[in-house]
């Protein structure tokens, strides 16, 4: 049986990184956290000055992108794949809000993206995987089996997000967590590079009002009828 590219776009906590990891398991596929490679380099500009006000020092940080080693492998101890950034273990310290806040600023790079891009191309070339992030079914790949564009009220993704991060951050307010969505909301559709968009062929998957398991319902049946006209 073919394996297909299934490719998850959508706005910011929506939730789209969870429901792909489950569907990537349920499918025995491979999942491709897109979005964590933007956060692994935002990161990496972060820990050597290279980000001051907002503003991205763009020379210096092209001076070393081809440096920079992103890839996933699996962690025993957390009994999940992990985000590593030149051999370093960096799944829990790109989740913060820090990176949370400047990570469109970075992601929004022509070159930055484009190295990405080829890099996320690579790891999907034979198909059997599941990747999500902005641009993934306009711009990775335009021609996968499968698109589903995922959306939610801000006011639902703002929670969602502050259940999150209350527990690593409990000085953070839900006021600011929206403030910092609606913001990168903003940026993700309104930048140059790959802006985030709907692709002409996704499905759309609006969950503000669905559970885990009634999303997972929902997709798989759409998965299988993909399957069943192959």
């Amino acid at each position: 049986m073919k394996k297909l590219i299934i490719a998850v776009d959508g706005f910011a906590s929506c939730g789209k990184s969870t429901m792909a990891k489950e569907l990537a398991e349920k499918l025995q596929y491979i999942y491709i956290d897109s979005g964590a490679m933007y956060r692994a380099v935002t990161l990496f500009c972060l820990r050597n000055s290279l980000i001051s006000k907002n503003i991205v020092d763009v020379s210096q940080l092209l001076d070393v992108l081809d440096e920079l080693r992103v890839e996933f492998r699996y962690v025993p101890e957390m009994d999940k794949n992990g985000t590593f950034l030149n051999g370093e273990n960096v799944e829990v310290a790109i989740r913060s809000s820090e990176v949370s806040s400047l990570v469109s600023e970075v992601s929004k790079i022509k070159e930055v993206r484009e190295t990405m891009v080829k890099l996320q191309r690579e790891m999907g070339k034979n198909g059997g995987i599941v990747m999500d992030g902005r641009d993934i079914g306009t711009v990775v790949f335009p021609n996968a089996d499968v698109k589903i564009f995922v959306t939610a009220s801000l006011e639902v993704r703002a929670t969602r997000r502050y259940k999150e991060q209350i527990l690593k951050e409990p000085n953070i307010t839900l006021k600011e967590i929206k403030a910092n969505l609606n913001h990168r909301d903003f940026l993700d559709q309104n930048r140059s590079e790959s802006p985030l968009r709907q692709a002409a062929d996704a499905i759309v998957l609006d969950n503000s009002e669905m559970t885990p398991s009634e999303q997972m319902s929902w997709l798989l049946e759409k998965i299988n009828e993909k399957i069943a006209k192959i």
